[in-house]
């Protein structure tokens, strides 16, 4: 296609993306299932051009945006607390469930080598960060749950592409060294936290001091990218590289970014994550056709493919609950005897967890990377995609109805989240008052007059008592005063998060309440 056939294909893609996402609302399906089955559809209208999935260009085009958007987003603190879990799946359940895929495929392909089923299992154990936060950002989960799954699909991707690579690599060589291959695993790991953290670190000495939003919004997609590409060139993850990246950059946020930062780039990235989300599921959809055209020449080719793809696909979803459920008798055993073994395992999160292991476009574009004459390629294509179709259009539309038929997974995050709430509003309110009362000057004009009772109403309705300031005041306009206000509210805010004392759900919805009053004073 010419230059300009690919701008008019890429509108008409936007505009599939915008009936999709209603269609999707229309009838509460998950955005991504609706993108994807569209997309498969769309690939059969006749005059609809065939697609060529590019899986480098989607790894380093639209993977590192939506990492760090994703990893800006995480606590570091919840992260941290779940961190057992969370390796425990991003590793843990990544080599199980390869090892178990790999298993089955040699007992259905036994004249193929151990290492393309190793190579098969890799590609399609690691549930996807763009699958899952698309599948997600819908429903209302405990903080744990979307904690782990978050920070599982943020690691996993690192882990399950490693060892595809390893498995790639033990084909082609006839040859594996276990103590060779976990050595390479550790400094391909190491190596990409240690490049997002410098990266990390010196982006933020120098967004930090830009003055303009716009410049400061294109430096965060600059940080994603480079941190991504600067760890693939040394030959380290560029996954880890850019998770790393984006925790720094949450965690230094509410201290670096100012107001009208934050909200310019609360809804620059919610629109970008959704036009790149969309756009790689309808992507994966039309590849279909084209990946059938090259694999099936007749109906009994692709009939001799289809059982043992759906005997793959079952084996992902059974191993998963199988480390899942294993994973809590071993907690339950080390209770026993005595050993400290983090939080107490919960059935119905047991649950969710395990049906909430949605592959996508990683999956795919991992498949598709193999060399043409690799060893069973065709069939590792098609298992791809049954595994990607089957988690996104079965798993995706029917996780709601889990969460649903184990109500009481949402009810203590919620109660927490009015209680943190509560709390917070009550402590910003005292502080503001203090900060606002000791801005003005002692003879206040009739503007700071009505502020400064506005301040001490509003702490008087979040508290019964309040303790004055007092001492020498200087003369300070009321807008500086306010932003004095605000900023010992977010003062107190950050505080009463860093210590523990309230969730990251409701920092994030009072530093918006923050953020919109500071943008409604700061001059422009």
């Amino acid at each position: 296609m010419s230059l300009q056939s690919q701008y008019e294909f890429l509108v008409l893609l936007l505009l599939v993306v915008v009936i999709l996402e209603l269609m999707a609302r229309y009838l509460r399906l998950p955005p991504a299932a609706a993108m994807i089955g569209g997309g498969a559809a769309l690939a059969f209208v006749p005059g609809i051009p065939s697609v060529t999935f590019d899986p480098h260009l989607i790894l380093v085009l639209f993977l590192p945006p939506l990492l760090l958007s994703s990893a800006y987003a995480t606590v570091w603190r919840d992260f941290k607390r779940h961190s057992a879990t969370i390796v425990s799946l991003a590793v843990g359940a990544v080599f199980f469930t390869s090892a178990c895929v790999g298993v089955a495929f040699h007992v259905m392909f036994p004249e193929l080598p151990w290492a393309v089923g190793f190579a098969l299992g890799a590609a399609v154990s690691p549930p996807d960060a763009v699958a899952v936060k698309a599948v997600l950002e819908k429903l209302r989960l405990p903080t744990r749950v979307t904690t782990v799954l978050g920070g599982e699909s943020l690691v996993n991707d690192a882990s399950g592409l490693v060892l595809f690579h390893f498995a790639v690599a033990w084909t082609a060589a006839g040859s594996f060294s276990v103590p060779e291959a976990l050595g390479m695993f550790a400094l391909v790991a190491c190596g990409g936290i240690a490049v997002g953290y410098c990266l990390g670190h010196a982006g933020m000495l120098v967004l930090q001091r830009l003055a303009s939003s716009e410049i400061v919004i294109t430096g965060t997609m600059l940080l994603a990218a480079s941190s991504y590409i600067a760890a693939e060139r040394i030959g380290v993850s560029g996954v880890l590289s850019t998770v790393t990246t984006g925790l720094i950059l949450g965690w230094r946020q509410h201290e670096i970014f100012s107001a009208a930062t934050r909200i310019a780039a609360r809804s620059y990235w919610k629109i970008l994550v959704f036009v790149l989300q969309s756009i790689l599921f309808i992507l994966v959809g039309l590849s279909l056709r084209e990946t059938l055209d090259r694999i099936a020449t007749s109906d009994q080719a692709m009939t001799e493919l289809t059982f043992p793809a759906g005997v793959i696909v079952g084996v992902v979803l059974i191993s998963r609950f199988i480390w899942l459920f294993g994973s809590d008798a071993l907690w339950r055993l080390a209770r026993r005897l005595g050993l400290r073994a983090g939080m107490q395992p919960d059935f119905s999160i047991t649950m969710i967890l395990g049906w909430a292991g949605i592959r996508g476009p990683v999956t795919l574009a991992a498949a598709l990377a193999l060399p043409e004459d690799f060893p069973g390629r065709d069939f590792i294509l098609v298992s791809a995609f049954g595994v990607i179709f089957v988690t996104v259009l079965i798993q995706g539309p029917t996780l709601p109805l889990l969460v649903k038929f184990l109500p009481s997974t949402g009810s203590q995050s919620a109660e927490r989240l009015a209680r943190d709430e509560a709390t917070a509003r009550m402590r910003l309110s005292q502080a503001q008052f203090k900060a606002f009362s000791a801005a003005v000057s002692s003879q206040t004009s009739n503007e700071e007059r009505c502020l400064l009772e506005h301040y001490r109403n509003r702490a008087d309705r979040e508290a019964s008592s309040l303790a004055g300031a007092a001492g020498a005041r200087a003369a300070m306009p009321p807008s500086a005063a306010m932003l004095a206000a605000i900023k010992a509210g977010r003062a107190e805010l950050l505080k009463m998060y860093r210590t523990g004392e309230i969730s990251d759900r409701a920092l994030v919805k009072l530093e918006q309440d923050l953020d919109a009053q500071e943008f409604g004073i700061e001059p422009r």
